[in-house]
């Protein structure tokens, strides 16, 4: 699975407390940033098309968002995974004038647009298996999403 080679441990947050989605933005950019993962333009970038091009996808029993920019703010290629303390407001994808409370965060630094192309496709996969999200969002530790997400891998 291309996705789980993205997948940074350490950017990887369980029960993090964010009052809304700028919050998470700036907490996860930090985090990023320090690992030399971003440009300090990543933040801007992100907020920027967050606002144009919402990320936010509900589901039957949950909701995720997939926020990401562009290709120009990203030093090296990640995927960070954020379960937040509480839900996140975020627009829907679908319809920006709707906003729905999102469970799960898989924020997306990506430069290369066939892997890009590859990790959209398989996170649109998983996010569509409830067992495996409801695991993720009920997670109680990052090591916990990392054995999830390597049985995955093992499949």
């Amino acid at each position: 699975m291309e996705l789980v080679k993205f997948i940074n441990e350490k950017l990887i947050k369980v029960n993090l407390p964010c009052k809304d989605r700028n919050e998470l933005f700036k907490m996860m950019h930090d985090e990023a940033f320090k690992y030399g993962y971003v440009e300090s333009s990543f933040l801007d970038g992100l907020i920027s098309r967050e606002s144009i091009f919402p990320t936010g996808i509900k589901l039957n029993n949950y909701s995720v968002a997939i926020p990401h920019t562009d290709a120009v703010h990203v030093k090296k290629e990640f995927i960070a995974i954020v379960v937040p303390e509480n839900p996140i407001q975020f627009k829907l994808m679908e319809d920006e004038k709707q906003e729905e409370k999102v469970d799960l965060v898989f924020m997306l630094g990506l430069n290369k647009p066939h892997s890009q192309l590859e990790v959209l496709r398989e996170l649109m996969d998983l996010i569509q298996r409830e067992d495996l999200v409801k695991q993720i969002i009920r997670a109680t530790s990052q090591e916990d999403i990392e054995n999830i997400l390597n049985k995955l891998q093992s499949v």
